[in-house]
C-alpha cells in the first residue's frame, strides 16, 4: 500500500510523514494517533499506529493499544482476540525492534506471532505504562529496507566529517557577510 492511501485512510495528510533517509533509498515514518480518527472509530482499542514506508511502500506498522482501553486484558486474551482475525498463534522466543531508527534499539520479547511467507505479525507488551502492542511486517520489504537503512546510516557516518566543515565553514561566511552588511550601514553614520 502506497504512504498516498495510507494517509488517506488515517485522514492525515500524506505530507506529515517525515523523511528518516533519502538515499539509497527513501525510508519515511508516518505517525497516526487516537487524535486523528473520526468519531466512528473511538470504539476501537488503539492508541498510535507508525506507518514506514519504502520508496513510498509501506513495508511496517507498530500498532500500540490504549492501555486505558485494554486495562485488565491478560497476555492470552490479546492472543485470543487476535487470533480470531489471523489463525492460530505461534510463541517464538524472539525479539522484535520497535524502533524506526536502527540507532537506538528498542526490542521488545515477541509474546505471539502470526505469520505466513509474505507477512508476520508480533504482539508484544511495552515495559512503558505496560501497553500492547503488535507490529505487522511485510517480510520482504522490511528485509530490503533494513539493507537500505543500514547503507544510509553508513553514508552518514562516512560523510560526517565533510558535512561538518561545509556547516562551519558556511557559519563562517554567514557571519563574514552579516558584518560586511553591518559596517556598510555603520560606517557612514560614524561620527568620532
Amino acid at each position: 500500500m502506497r504512504l498516498e492511501s495510507v494517509a488517506k485512510q488515517v485522514h492525515m495528510n500524506a505530507s506529515a510523514a517525515k523523511t528518516t533517509h533519502q538515499r539509497p533509498a527513501v525510508i519515511q515514518t508516518l505517525q497516526w494517533d487516537q487524535s486523528y480518527s473520526a468519531p466512528a472509530a473511538e470504539d476501537r482499542s488503539l492508541r498510535s499506529i507508525r506507518f514506514d514506508f519504502y520508496n513510498g511502500e509501506l513495508f511496517k506498522m507498530v500498532v500500540t493499544y490504549d492501555p486505558v482501553r485494554i486495562e485488565g486484558l491478560t497476555t492470552e486474551d490479546m492472543v485470543d482476540a487476535i487470533s480470531a482475525i489471523y489463525g492460530p498463534a505461534t510463541k517464538p522466543e524472539r525479539t522484535i525492534a520497535i524502533s524506526a531508527f536502527s540507532a537506538y534499539q528498542d526490542s521488545q520479547k515477541v509474546l505471539a506471532c502470526w505469520e505466513d511467507a509474505q507477512y508476520s505479525y508480533n504482539l508484544f507488551r511495552s515495559p512503558y505504562g505496560n501497553a500492547f502492542g503488535l507490529i505487522a511486517i511485510s517480510k520482504q520489504l522490511d528485509l530490503v529496507a533494513a539493507d537500505a537503512s543500514r547503507e544510509a546510516e553508513r553514508l552518514d557516518k562516512q560523510e560526517a566529517p565533510a558535512k561538518e566543515v561545509a556547516r562551519q565553514m558556511k557559519q563562517e561566511e554567514d557571519k563574514r557577510v552579516a558584518q560586511e552588511k553591518a559596517r556598510l550601514v555603520s560606517k557612514p553614520k560614524f561620527r568620532p
